[in-house]
């Protein structure tokens, strides 16, 4: 990708998918689309490395030490900028030890409850948690997942307590709830539509400030009497710290070109999300804006982890 020269046409594009890439999570599928776009349309072979740990740390690590030549990259998205205020310490810096290079995806989330519980909007189960306190779980894939934080915002109006429900990757947390082992979740549209549409699981809102055109009947967030909150799963790329502007350019080219072939969109919003494309100095703003909203989300009385320091 740095170079068009033939003799680099065979060498490999390594990248860490790392926003909690579990078998069958969000930011697995648009991975693995865009790598396959990208490799079609380049002199350049991409192949991935998927990494299971919490809020992709592991991966962006790997990366964040990389020799920054372009050729080894960042899957990643709200988890990145979450981490750094769920952790006490990382090894790297989510902010300064990366170069954005390029927004790629985006899309909502969506409270979905089993239907076994007696409620239809969210105002009624902030209700039914007040009058229950501890007795409304939630499936979570750990500490310093986006699922994690993005429930922790949205659920009692940050003055009453759910209790996580651990669950490895969110697949397992949609099919634990639909048999009833659980009562709440946020997911991703495309891994609960089915049960949805079905009548297995009841939606109660989407996440973000416009409805979701597979969920027309949702009401939003803000619709739903959660003024103000929304919450954006977001996937972007990143190279190591000091990776030539030249060549982050031209990465970010290749995948805005990617970006806008009918088909890669087609299959992204299969995967529930919408190509975003995103330029590296635009996503820079972008990411710092993040940044500091997960800060605000992590402040939330009662949790256990330590944020990571403010830099």
């Amino acid at each position: 990708m740095p170079s068009t020269d033939g003799r680099r046409a065979g060498r490999r594009v390594r990248s860490a998918w790392s926003s909690r890439s579990l078998p069958g999570g969000f930011a697995d599928v648009p991975g693995r689309i865009l790598a396959a776009r990208l490799s079609s349309s380049s002199v350049q072979t991409f192949s991935s490395k998927t990494g299971r740990a919490p809020g992709g740390t592991i991966g962006a690590d790997f990366v964040a030490k990389s020799a920054p030549d372009g050729y080894t990259l960042l899957f990643t998205g709200t988890p990145h900028v979450i981490s750094a205020w769920i952790y006490k310490k990382l090894p790297y810096d989510a902010l300064k030890d990366f170069e954005p290079v390029a927004l790629v995806a985006s899309g909502p989330y969506v409270l979905v409850v089993n239907p076994q519980l007696p409620v239809h909007s969210v105002r009624e189960l902030i209700a039914a948690a007040k009058a229950h306190p501890g007795k409304i779980d939630y499936a979570s894939s750990g500490n310093g997942s986006a699922q994690h934080l993005v429930e922790r915002a949205v659920r009692l109006d940050g003055r009453h307590r759910a209790e996580p429900r651990p669950v490895q990757g969110q697949r397992a947390g949609d099919a634990g709830l639909a048999r009833g082992t659980g009562k709440s979740l946020l997911a991703g549209i495309p891994n609960v539509l089915p049960q949805v549409k079905a009548g297995r699981l009841r939606a109660l809102a989407v996440s973000t400030p416009q409805r979701s055109p597979d969920l027309p009947d949702v009401p939003t967030a803000a619709e739903a009497g959660v003024p103000g909150y929304q919450a954006t799963l977001w996937l972007n790329l990143a190279a190591p710290a000091g990776t030539p502007g030249d060549i982050v350019q031209r990465i970010y080219a290749e995948t805005a070109r990617a970006l806008q072939d009918a088909e890669l969109q087609q299959n992204f919003r299969s995967a529930g999300v919408e190509a975003s494309p995103m330029s590296p100095q635009e996503l820079a703003g972008f990411m710092r804006g993040e940044y500091e909203k997960w800060a605000r989300s992590c402040e939330i009385p009662g949790r256990r982890s330590t944020k990571g320091k403010r830099r």
